[in-house]
């Protein structure tokens, strides 16, 4: 989608501005929207104002490792600006499942809908569910909605303290053999892969940043080792070759299943988890890339 901003897309993504324009020219204050949602977020790429919410409050563990909150605890919550000073809000909210239900019917009450509540990993203590998320109008009411939904289960509102961008692994390796490069964030490397051809819900194009690009997130777990979750983002015809690869390279599929309800191609969300060498995961994500329709690494 683009945008009219005020000073070009420079402004759009500076973060003294804290406006964008929608499509009828109006600014969206997203100062007032983080106000609202209890937290502050960043302007990201295709004028996506994403927040981040990770369960830091969690101790979940899964075979030994404790993931941090990078690796498979991230709540977000990203607004798209359409018109008339509207959005389009879509996130996913890590939850226990004693706060699906209270979290769940406090969002319906705010007009907020689910498009899938589900398991992103298997045999983690405790259990872990996902709520995805999706809701059109004012950003500042949908933002008060899901905070007063959230405020319902243990999500931390404060923001987290500072860390360092040092982690114990090769990215630069691993980077090589996926053949794109990714950040660390939390102690976590991170890479997106986005898909080539563009993803439409309501006649918009969505982008990357409301959660329809492949991600790789890598957490070191000692002597060259990484704990590796993430979803890819499919096509119907590319599951089971990625599947097949993935299995074939070691790597242990946890689930299968859309996040979203009307897009369009019909998208297909696989979730990983593996713990063993590094680089030989790499390898294995990377033959599972290749079976994909994506775009070229910057």
């Amino acid at each position: 989608m683009r945008l009219r901003t005020l000073a070009g897309f420079a402004a759009l993504m500076s973060l003294n501005a804290w406006q964008t324009n929608d499509k009828a020219g109006n600014p969206i204050d997203w100062a007032k929207v983080g106000e609202a949602l209890g937290k502050t977020g960043e302007v990201q790429a295709g004028g996506i104002y994403r927040v981040s919410l990770p369960r830091t409050d969690l101790h979940v563990a899964l075979g030994g490792v404790a993931i941090k909150p990078a690796l498979a605890l991230g709540s977000w919550v990203g607004f798209q600006p359409t018109s008339s000073n509207q959005v389009t809000a879509m996130g996913d909210l890590v939850l226990l499942e004693k706060e699906v239900g209270p979290v769940t019917a406090k969002l319906q009450e705010g007009g907020v809908e689910q498009t899938a509540i589900h398991n992103h990993l298997l045999r983690e203590t405790p259990q872990v569910m996902y709520v995805h998320i999706r809701a059109e109008g004012d950003p500042i009411q949908i933002a008060a909605a899901i905070h007063a939904a959230l405020a319902l289960s243990k999500t931390p509102f404060a923001a987290a303290a500072g860390k360092s961008d040092s982690i114990a692994l090769d990215t630069a390796r691993v980077g090589k053999v996926l053949g794109r490069s990714g950040k660390v964030n939390g102690g976590v490397y991170q890479v997106s892969a986005p898909r080539a051809e563009p993803v439409r819900e309501g006649g918009m194009e969505v982008p990357a940043a409301m959660g329809v690009a492949t991600a790789l997130n890598f957490q070191p777990t000692g002597e060259n080792r990484a704990a590796i979750t993430g979803d890819f983002v499919l096509i119907s015809s590319e599951v089971n070759p990625v599947l097949k690869t993935l299995e074939q390279n070691g790597i242990e599929v946890t689930a299968l299943h859309s996040h979203m309800l009307n897009e369009a191609p019909r998208l297909f969300f696989m979730h990983f988890w593996a713990n063993d060498d590094a680089l030989k995961l790499a390898r294995g994500l990377r033959a599972a890339l290749d079976k994909m329709n994506l775009k070229p690494a910057s």
